[in-house]
């Protein structure tokens, strides 16, 4: 709890009613989502609300039916491959329930339905919900995840259903042990239910694929074969699944463009020019197994055009995407009559992945590709460093363009702006896309973590308002992910103190200098306690893994509370975000996000011949100065700021010196405090 006299002077901005709320019953607008735009969950406001009641019903009188018979039903946020954004015709959790939100799990019985997620979406989650709904708030006292939920809350002997290929093997195993004292079962479903009842569901998508040359990999995907077979060979493994979608792209240098985060190929404003959405993961839909001696791609081969097949060259073979399961049940079968060694199963490969193999005839373990590929090499570490001073460029560029605006009076809406800074991103080199939907937040919405606002219904930005802008791009040579906090007038002293509070934290990680077999759990704490000192925190972790022109978020290392991230020591080569943050309910939100590599350390003395690590900042971008409460920083705090600064101004200013209005602003805003 906070002490008296900060809990006074923080009280108007202090998290609301939805804070010491468990569980929330969530009333409708009225608004039907039947007739929205063919992507359903990316075309949705972050306010909106959908009447699920029709839709609830449709599948409950499914679940009854005497061929699937079962009293509860989960529909997780997954595909097939557990990819964090998923493509439209997989967003069956944001059908069912209105909720639009990354993460989160919807079960269904006959007479309930909850939606559970984190502290990220509560507000999200409460907004978009309607009446059928109990939100549970995951994280919170006395509120079970959903898998305890299951086997704690359920009536005994209930059959609870779920598709085999949207639940982790080690997750339905887990689960299932939890429910035998209670007699019940969980049953693989020959059929996704919410595909049954979902009218005009989109197809799945099939674009191009392209190699990613070597100037940009540092790595051919012969040598990453040859690095995965060793892996393999150390395990005493046949084989390995390799189905998440990065990891695919990665071990064979390839990229795609089958998930995207809007529904059309423009965006149109009456203000504006006409931009491109080019808001992309860079994955496309395949599965791979590996052996010693073969590596098979699944993936349909229409997507594949001369250029690709002979990137791959003879080493790959190409299997149609829809025979991938087949594929496993036969190599289960050969597995089984002739005993040999067992198949690695990434603990992130799914039930039917699991039941299609034989669960005596695998192994379940964290993928090798997860670890070869968090580790960069040198060529994609620089291409890290020059494509963040490119993105820098645009950041300036937008922040400066829209200080004017503003000082202008003119009124442009949070989606109007976003536009505008995907205009100065694309005009860099090498730029590729959007790397996820831009996080353009004005007052209160910028307490809404994962706010994506509505182009035809979002709010105006205000310059008496905190300005919240997280936003990133697909460079071939890196992926950025960058999370600016401006006040273009006159910041409250409570914005400033909290904002500062940020900044320290941040600081906190950025010179952090730390032995071998440190986890980001362990670093978490630098970050917070600045923010603890006033009674502060934020609901997120503080820093995730970033892939090389691939998925924006990925693992195994991050930094944050879970304790996930105590499974695995930071390395060299490693890339992590740097993001504390602090959001006041209906107020406003602060985030300061870098991209950090980890390096060795040079330090005076090695104790225990452990040898020391870093990190190394590649984001340059200014922080906002007027939001500091430079009273509170410490003088090493004010150095380091002072030299950020001046590293931007020296890498950044050049490619900004045909822009006056933004060089003039950068070199406002990068002189000493």
């Amino acid at each position: 709890m906070l002490g008296t006299a900060l809990r006074a002077a923080f009280a108007h901005f202090l998290p609301s009613r939805l804070s010491t709320t468990t569980a929330v019953c969530c009333r409708t607008t009225g608004i039907s989502g039947t007739a929205r735009l063919k992507r359903f969950g990316s075309t949705m406001s972050a306010h909106a609300t959908v009447n699920t009641t029709q839709r609830l019903q449709a599948l409950r009188e499914l679940m009854a039916k005497p061929e699937y018979n079962v009293q509860a039903l989960i529909v997780p946020t997954e595909d097939q491959h557990f990819s964090e954004y998923i493509a439209g015709c997989d967003e069956r959790r944001a059908f069912i329930s209105g909720f639009t939100g990354s993460a989160g799990t919807a079960i269904i019985t006959p007479g309930d339905a909850y939606l559970f997620t984190d502290g990220r979406y509560f507000l999200q989650a409460a907004n978009q919900l309607d009446q059928n709904w109990t939100l549970m708030k995951q994280g919170l006292p006395d509120v079970p995840t959903w898998q305890d939920f299951l086997s704690k809350n359920l009536e005994k002997r209930t059959r609870i259903g779920v598709d085999p290929t949207l639940i982790a093997a080690s997750d339905a195993d887990g689960i299932q042990k939890a429910l035998e004292p209670k007699e019940s079962e969980l049953i693989s479903l020959p059929k996704n239910l919410v595909d049954l009842v979902w009218p005009g569901r989109p197809t799945r998508p099939a674009n191009k694929v392209f190699p990613l040359d070597v100037k940009h990999s540092g790595q051919s995907h012969l040598e990453k074969l040859k690095n995965l077979r060793e892996e393999l060979q150390k395990k005493q493994a046949k084989a390995t699944v390799v189905n998440m979608l990065d990891e695919v792209a990665w071990l064979f240098n390839l990229r795609g463009s089958d998930i995207d985060f809007n529904p059309g190929a423009f965006h149109i404003r009456p203000t504006h020019v006409l931009i491109a959405v080019m808001v992309r993961c860079v994955v496309f839909f395949a599965y791979a197994l590996v052996d010693q001696t073969k590596a098979i791609l699944f993936v349909n081969e229409s997507q594949l055009d001369a250029s690709v097949r002979e990137h791959l060259g003879s080493e790959v073979e190409i299997h149609p995407y829809d025979t991938f399961f087949s594929h496993l049940t036969r190599l289960g079968a050969e597995l089984h009559a002739s005993r040999d060694s067992k198949v690695l199963v990434s603990d992130k490969a799914s039930l039917a992945v699991a039941e299609a193999i034989g669960k005596d005839n695998i192994t379940v373990v964290r993928s090798p590709v997860t670890d070869l590929k968090a580790i960069k090499n040198e060529i994609e570490v620089e291409g890290f460093r020059q494509s963040h001073i490119r993105d820098g460029a645009a950041l300036v560029r937008y922040f400066a363009w829209l200080e004017e605006q503003l000082n202008e009076g003119k009124e442009l809406s949070e989606s109007q702006v976003a536009d505008q800074l995907e205009k100065y991103r694309s005009e860099q080199d090498l730029f590729k896309g959007l790397s996820f939907p831009t996080i353009s937040a004005t007052g209160p919405n910028g307490a809404i973590i994962h706010y994506d606002p509505d182009p035809n219904d979002c709010a105006i930005v205000r310059k008496d308002q905190i300005y919240l802008c997280d936003s990133g791009a697909q460079f071939a040579d890196g992926t950025t992910d960058v999370t600016r906090t401006f006040h273009f007038g006159t910041p409250a002293p409570q914005e400033k103190r909290a904002f500062t509070r940020v900044l320290q934290g941040h600081i906190a990680i950025d010179t952090a200098v730390f032995p071998n077999g440190t986890t980001g759990y362990l670093l978490d704490p630098f970050a917070r306690r600045p923010l603890w000192e006033d009674g502060l925190d934020y609901r997120h972790g503080t820093g995730h893994g970033v892939g090389h022109f691939l998925n924006v978020h990925e693992g195994p290392h991050g930094i944050g509370v879970r304790i996930v991230y105590n499974n695995t020591p930071l390395k060299p080569g490693m890339t992590v975000s740097n993001e504390p943050g602090y959001y006041a309910d209906g107020q406003f939100g602060i985030r300061i996000e870098n991209i950090v590599i980890v390096r060795t350390a040079q330090t005076p003395n090695n104790f225990g011949d452990k040898g020391y690590l870093r990190f190394e900042h590649v984001t340059l971008c200014p922080m906002g100065k007027n939001l500091i409460d430079v009273s509170l920083l410490s003088i090493k705090e004010r150095e380091w700021l002072d030299a950020y600064h001046a590293e931007i101004l020296q890498k950044v200013g050049p490619l900004v010196e045909k822009d006056e209005r933004a060089l003039r602003w950068l070199k406002r805003e990068c002189s000493p405090l």
